[in-house]
């Protein structure tokens, strides 16, 4: 059975980049599980041939979002680094993108991290985890480098550390759907590094 053909609305973002907003958007919203193929082809307005033009599987449009999760969250990340100043500012600069993150308006309100709601929700071995577990490691060693600049006598470990208490922040932020423990986890850095 065919889809009735969209009606001309302007010029259109290409199949691809509307197909990874609609995911985006119910990925976050309602998991990765619980959203099927149609819903996403329905929100993006496209036929479900479009996805399977441009993407392989869901699998694939899976690590597609968690790729782009990734990249969203690097952009807020260099705009605070932008204007950080010290190393221990670049340091702070983590925290911010995650608190951006936090602050941005969802369809039905912040959940947390949409890359750690994703890899709950994928089996251990599925290859889309790694695409989480890179993102995790990449911000950790974003930490480490501005540490190890900041002259800290351990970055790795503080890097770790600061890591864990993020993360941790991050987990609690999303069950209470606000930024407060951020906000308390950037404060307990502040006092760690003695950045002011």
């Amino acid at each position: 059975m065919s889809s009735a053909p969209e009606p001309p609305v302007g010029p259109r973002r290409p199949a691809r980049a509307r197909l990874l907003e609609a995911a985006a958007r119910l990925f976050y919203a309602d998991g990765i599980t619980a959203t099927g193929i149609d819903t996403i082809t329905a929100e993006a307005g496209v036929a479900k041939q479009s996805l399977y033009n441009n993407f392989s599987s869901k699998q694939d449009l899976t690590r597609a979002y968690l790729g782009a999760r990734h990249d969203e969250w690097l952009g807020l990340y260099r705009a605070r680094l932008a204007h950080a100043r010290t190393p221990g500012e670049r340091v702070l600069a983590v925290f911010d993108a995650y608190l951006d993150h936090a602050r941005a308006a969802y369809h039905r309100g912040f959940r947390g991290c949409g890359l750690l709601n994703a890899a709950a929700e994928l089996p251990v071995g599925n290859p889309a985890r790694d695409e989480v577990r890179r993102h995790k490691e990449e911000v950790e060693s974003i930490l480490a480098q501005h540490l190890h600049a900041a002259g800290a006598p351990d970055p790795a470990g503080t890097a770790e550390h600061l890591s864990f208490l993020l993360e941790g922040a991050m987990s609690r932020a999303g069950l209470e759907g606000g930024p407060e423990r951020l906000l308390r986890a950037r404060g307990i850095a502040t006092s760690l590094l003695g950045a002011r």
